[in-house]
């Protein structure tokens, strides 16, 4: 008997007060457990009612609700395309004044690569109500130019490919930062509750340097990533039911695991496991909603001819051009196209006698098309469409087996329609040998703080605090909202 009390003694010596009031069946271990369970409760709720892509209010009423970037991965040369400068053709093979390139940084501009003047490659002539530059390259773009807003001296701060592309996307050169649809959807949320909010669609011989980097979420919840869509096979990775498990396991399962998902998000407030819910009933609806976007049999065969797809099942620029149509007509929010190669250092397989026409061809009708359907379906009063890359190149040109020409980041063009922008405009002008701006120049920050502005929201007040810091788009650097863009 003395044992047995001892034994008593040790277990209520050694119990902590945690334990005992988890296991008191009386008193304050029941108004825990109670507690517990009314927030449990409130949680269950909410996750239901509202996923954290629901959509939210902007902080005024936007012009636009909607984005497609349609990016051209390696910096398109403005020269060929945009940029008419007749003194370039007078003066090819001429050096470049000194004046302009003193105490300036190319990539690959050393003794080996640094050339002369290089004239334009292309014709061009004049389009629209307003005599817009357009080279031969671009005759269906040509022909909407009275809808686009086209600004000619854009500016960004990096010359080398991956941390170029980085900034165009997230305002920064630094992995770790949200990108710009990231923001977008973390501010807006999204329409569509059966597709992510932010998609990624790719075409070309490879994907863009940097990767997944670019359509990342960085310092916000991982909900707003971009998720990127396969051509071929399963639109997702692992999106399909194995055959063996039917939908009543399947449903089953998400369940148990939503179950698990809410008791741990009351205990400790992780927005990362919110996430994690809202993905695992994202991925259930999505096994019948992706397929169903990706199945283009129900397109007239009109519709196909205006974006020039020959074959609907055959991965390609139009056929991405004409799913983000259909991903904006979904209520998705944010769109983004990549296309390479424009990397036209004069290299055997990036040259602009051979491969910069072709690359204009793949890109060119579709490009028009989708700016087109979207007006004819009413939809690009509310969609803005983005069309450009992470920079420019040289007016130099650049000699390796072909010619070509070099990164530049002083002065490039880029285009906008739809979603507020003021169409059938040219913007800033450059010197006469388009290597900078002479008037109205453009930074990459903002052109971020004008989407903002547009999709309603004050690029200053759109910020999350993370480790004592307030990230934001457009960075800490200055950047303004240009309202001569804006109609």
């Amino acid at each position: 008997m003395p044992a047995q009390t001892n034994s008593h003694a040790n277990l209520l010596r050694d119990q902590t007060r945690r334990h005992f009031f988890s296991r008191c069946s009386m008193g304050l271990g029941s108004i825990a457990l109670s507690s517990l369970m009314a927030e449990r409760s409130r949680a269950e709720d909410e996750s239901s009612s509202q996923s954290p892509m629901a959509p939210k209010a902007s902080h005024f009423p936007g012009k636009a609700k909607n984005v497609i970037f349609l990016f051209m991965a390696g910096g398109p040369t403005q020269l060929e395309t945009f940029e008419y400068k007749p003194k370039l053709t007078e003066l090819n093979g001429e050096p470049i004044p000194e004046s302009l390139v003193a105490g300036k940084r190319f990539a690959f501009m050393d003794s080996s690569h640094r050339s002369n003047l290089l004239g334009p490659t292309q014709k061009f002539q004049q389009y629209g109500e307003n005599g817009t530059w357009v080279s031969d390259l671009l005759p269906h773009t040509a022909k909407i130019v009275d809808e686009l807003t086209i600004v000619k001296t854009c500016k960004t701060d990096l010359f080398n490919h991956a941390p170029a592309k980085l900034f165009m996307n997230t305002g920064s050169g630094q992995f770790g930062r949200p990108s710009m649809g990231s923001w977008i959807t973390y501010g807006l949320g999204s329409e569509c509750d059966a597709l992510p909010g932010f998609l990624v669609l790719q075409s070309g011989p490879r994907g863009p340097r940097g990767g997944a980097v670019l359509w990342g979420s960085g310092v916000l919840p991982t909900t707003y990533q971009g998720v990127p869509l396969r051509s071929q096979g399963d639109p997702i990775l692992n999106l399909s039911t194995p055959a063996s498990i039917s939908d009543a396991q399947q449903r089953q399962l998400i369940d148990s695991v939503r179950e698990l998902n809410l008791k741990r998000l009351v205990e400790t407030g992780d927005q990362e496991i919110a996430t994690r819910i809202n993905a695992y009933e994202l991925a259930y609806k999505m096994q019948s909603s992706a397929p169903e976007l990706m199945d283009t049999s129900d397109e007239s065969a009109e519709t196909l001819d205006l974006y020039g797809i020959k074959d609907p099942n055959e991965s390609s620029y139009a056929r991405n051009c004409l799913l983000a149509r259909r991903l904006v007509e979904r209520g998705v929010r944010c769109i983004q196209l990549y296309h390479t190669n424009w990397d036209h250092h004069g290299g055997p397989t990036e040259n602009l006698q051979q491969h910069l026409p072709q690359n204009c061809k793949e890109i060119d009708q579709a490009s028009a098309a989708l700016v087109m359907d979207l007006k004819q379906r009413g939809l690009l009063e509310d969609t803005i469409v983005i069309w450009g890359g992470e920079f420019g190149r040289t007016p130099m040109g650049e000699v390796r087996q072909n010619t070509g020409r070099n990164h530049h980041i002083d002065a490039f063009t880029m285009w906008f329609a739809g979603g507020g922008f003021k169409p059938g405009l040219v913007y800033g002008e450059t010197d006469e040998f388009g290597f900078g701006p002479i008037e109205n120049p453009v930074h990459v920050h903002d052109i971020h703080a004008t989407l903002l502005h547009l999709l309603g929201f004050d690029h200053h007040r759109l910020s999350v605090r993370f480790q004592g810091l307030d990230f934001r788009l457009t960075g800490v650097d200055p950047a303004r909202v240009v309202h001569d863009l804006i109609a």
